[in-house]
């Protein structure tokens, strides 16, 4: 996931910071806790710049509209001398109807249509691999404009017409927790806005869920879940602008009740995502002492347990109505013992949460094995006898490798 250093390598711990303010604490009263400061946002921000996307303008000349914001497109728009109005009609045949064909915008006269194809392209990521596993969960490979590649799943519940698309952040990951085939693949670059809007959007194509003229057409794809590739926060100004435009009412139109947010740990980005865009908040969490979570996950080093959790007290979306999600892989033998369980229960006292066991997935050559489903089960009930919902995921899409922690492509750094 985050950061820009190769994997493996990781920082020396902080030292021990002051006393984390009270939650409600001011920004600017937060300048000397653990990096929570605007100058380590701000570093954070300029690492990311180091990963940035490619230009979204074709080799022809012609400009990616797919990614814009609203105040973006009507600019794009006014230098080809349209007035702002016609903003608004091509992002509802963007992101309302679906439509990448200029000629199929029935509101827009013939000469226009022609002059904006001239200028204009509406795209979508390549589907280089589809796969569809046993359980109906769908994997796509695909293929951005530069070669580069990410993987995306779509997750149907296995009861009602809806399911879960997982969108990938980044190519490659710098986080290398131990347990995640994606940490294995280093950092290539991050994703632009129209790659993980685009995403989601030929995730509809395949599906065929744009709306229909007589508004039948099912909603299979009703949530989102930056969970796939990389660490969000670690391109956060590239995910925050993709999501405004999903969450857009006159668009794609998915509540902010509707996308989760998955992070290792980027406390400084914790507090200005909840501010900004106040998405649900998912935490992989893994272990609940320092000690090993800085073995299995390397970005503990640096942000470690206790301002992490102290973030998630802060986080402003959480409530009873929408809590916070601890996720916690099951390592057998490693992290799965009953004091853990305990442990974990003391960690989240007091916060609006719950916690979702993962038994481990395995992908070629890891080194750790999943709980066994006795000490998972044993585990599950000493938090939820605390209080807290704690559902044991049933792994999805392991036969093609689509399952949580299992994504990895062939991509590298040119």
């Amino acid at each position: 996931m985050p950061g820009v250093m190769a994997p493996g390598l990781v920082p020396p711990r902080p030292p021990v910071p002051p006393p984390v303010p009270p939650r409600g604490a001011p920004p600017e009263a937060e300048s000397g806790v653990g990096g929570l400061s605007g100058v380590e946002r701000d570093r954070i921000l300029a690492k990311a710049a180091l990963f940035s996307p490619p230009s979204g303008v074709l080799a022809d000349g012609r400009r990616e509209l797919v990614g814009l914001s609203r105040e973006e497109l009507a600019a794009a728009l006014a230098e080809v001398g349209e007035k702002p109005f016609r903003a608004k009609q091509l992002w509802h045949w963007i992101y309302h109807q679906g439509v990448t064909d200029f000629a199929r915008m029935s509101t827009v006269a013939r000469p226009l249509q022609e002059k904006l194809a001239e200028r204009f392209v509406i795209g979508r990521p390549e589907a280089a691999v589809v796969q569809t596993s046993e359980d109906q969960t769908r994997k796509w490979l695909f293929r951005f404009r530069d070669g580069q590649e990410a993987e995306t799943v779509y997750i149907p519940d296995r009861v009602q017409d809806r399911g879960a698309v997982c969108l990938s952040s980044q190519v490659g990951c710098t986080l290398s927790c131990r347990f995640c085939h994606t940490g294995t693949q280093r950092l290539t670059r991050n994703l632009g806005p129209a790659e993980i809007v685009g995403q989601f959007m030929a995730a509809r194509d395949s599906y065929a869920e744009w709306p229909s003229p007589k508004g039948d057409t099912p909603r299979l794809l009703s949530t989102i879940v930056l969970m796939g590739m990389g660490e969000p926060l670690y391109n956060y100004a590239n995910v925050a602008q993709a999501m405004r435009i999903v969450m857009d009412g006159e668009g794609i139109g998915l509540s902010r009740r509707r996308i989760t947010l998955s992070t290792s740990g980027v406390v400084p980005m914790m507090d200005r995502a909840g501010e900004e865009l106040g998405v649900n908040l998912a935490v992989s969490l893994h272990a609940v002492t320092d000690e090993l979570r800085d073995e299995i996950v390397p970005l503990n080093r640096k942000y470690p347990i206790a301002e992490l959790i102290a973030a998630c007290r802060r986080y402003p979306a959480a409530s009873n109505a929408r809590r916070i999600t601890f996720e916690y892989v099951m390592l057998r033998g490693v992290n799965d013992s009953e004091a853990e369980a305990r442990e974990l229960v003391r960690l989240i006292a007091g916060i609006p949460a719950k916690v979702n066991l993962i038994p481990f997935n395995p992908w070629p050559n890891s080194a750790y094995e999943p709980s066994t489903r006795a000490q998972l089960d044993r585990f599950s009930r000493i938090v939820m006898d605390a209080g807290f919902a704690s559902p044991v995921r049933t792994p999805r899409g392991q036969d093609i490798l689509a399952a949580c922690g299992q994504l990895r492509t062939e991509s590298r750094r040119g």
